[in-house]
């Protein structure tokens, strides 16, 4: 079996800055991190690699420096990591950045096998829209899979799959065809310990890089910023609550600090008191 997991390098989220002009986010000096939702699609992918056999292969689009994000990937015990770079792939918005990936997942099946399964995060924490995965799976023609909790099992004689998929109101079970794509949700398993031999592999592994030409992508006008039709009109800060919080002497017995707090809620909240009265007499 044949996994691809895309992983994303994204900047520490309390230290992003948004360029002026271009109204894109500032990579250039803000510590990144391995986008920590991609992390349980990652450990889902080895846990399936160990169960059935195979390999997993990591995939990411960003700067040089994302290197380090395929790296600490390899070092959990993935395969083999490919880079997507090129400075056409700049500013790109969600419908250029899942063209650009899905080319090069075809391009990595061409290469290492055709993926049985492509596994994301449901999210990304710098740009919260979750289009990524569920792009990739229209643009490959995939089935997909989104907000996953659990994989029971995987029948690959059947080509099929069963996975738990959490939605409003309760949880769906469904089975799907293989190949598919998945999009895992977090705190759905726990991120294994890479062992010394992995740590070592991963030091001494090559991370393939590939340019647009080497993952075939002809049309150039489908990525980066004049591929991407989403427009950013304005970024801003919210507006400081002038509001300033009230301190609660703490000397109180719990019961007097307990009534304190009521009082004031009901004092800010009159409304509230009215309603708690009326469901009260009820």
């Amino acid at each position: 079996m044949h996994i691809v997991v895309c992983i994303k390098q994204v900047p520490d989220s309390a230290q992003i800055r948004v360029h002026p002009v271009t109204n894109t986010i500032m990579r250039q000096g803000v510590p990144t991190i391995i986008n920590p939702y991609d992390l349980f699609a990652l450990e889902e992918a080895l846990r399936l690699r160990d169960a059935y056999g195979g390999e997993v292969t990591v995939l990411s689009m960003g700067p040089p420096m994302a290197e380090d994000a395929l790296r600490k990937a390899l070092g959990y015990g993935a395969d083999r990591a490919v880079l997507l770079t090129d400075r056409y792939f700049a500013g790109s918005d969600t419908l250029a950045t899942s063209f650009a990936l899905s080319q090069a997942i075809a391009k990595v099946g061409e290469t290492f096998g055709t993926p049985d399964i492509v596994f994301t995060g449901k999210q990304t924490i710098d740009g919260d829209t979750a289009q990524v995965g569920p792009g990739i799976a229209k643009r490959l023609d995939l089935l997909q899979l989104t907000y996953v909790a659990k994989i029971p099992s995987v029948d690959l004689a059947a080509r099929e799959i069963k996975v738990e998929r959490r939605c409003e109101g309760g949880t769906q079970m469904l089975k799907s065809r293989l190949p598919c794509l998945i999009t895992m949700l977090e705190g759905t398993n726990e991120l294994r310990r890479g062992s010394l031999e992995d740590a070592l592999c991963a030091a001494r592994s090559q991370v393939l890089k590939w340019s647009a030409a080497d993952a075939g992508i002809d049309d150039l006008t489908r990525c980066g910023l004049r591929g991407s039709p989403t427009v950013v009109k304005r970024v801003f800060a919210p507006t400081a609550r002038a509001e300033k919080a009230a301190l609660i002497d703490t000397e109180m017995t719990l019961r007097d600090l307990a009534d304190e707090l009521i009082a004031a809620i009901l004092t800010r909240q009159p409304a509230l008191e009215q309603e708690l009265a009326f469901n009260g007499g009820a």
